[in-house]
């Protein structure tokens, strides 16, 4: 398995926070999710972050999902990665008959 290209590092104050939205549970699925993700892939954890194919299995969730989180994460920040959102481009429709 290739190494990550996207590693995520919290701060302290960072990693309460996502406990906390995590545990309150007042907060979106998906948003919830991602802080999940986040919590897991965190590198500065004592064993290192998991796996993202382990964060997948344990969260139901898929790699791809976990690997863009991450990247959203390094790239952007946690807010960012938190409130992923879908491209709206338009793409172009084609009619095939």
């Amino acid at each position: 398995m290739p190494a990550k290209i996207y590693k995520v590092r919290l701060t302290r104050e960072e990693r309460e926070e996502l406990s906390e939205w995590v545990n309150k549970g007042q907060v979106q699925a998906r948003r919830t999710r991602r802080a999940r993700i986040l919590l897991m892939a965190d590198e500065d954890q004592e064993n290192g972050g998991w796996k993202d194919a382990d964060i997948a299995q344990a969260l139901g969730a898929h790699v791809r999902t976990v690997e863009r989180t991450r990247q959203k994460c390094v790239e952007e920040g946690i807010e960012a990665a938190l409130n992923h959102t879908r491209s709206k481009k338009m793409r172009s429709k084609t009619l095939d008959g």
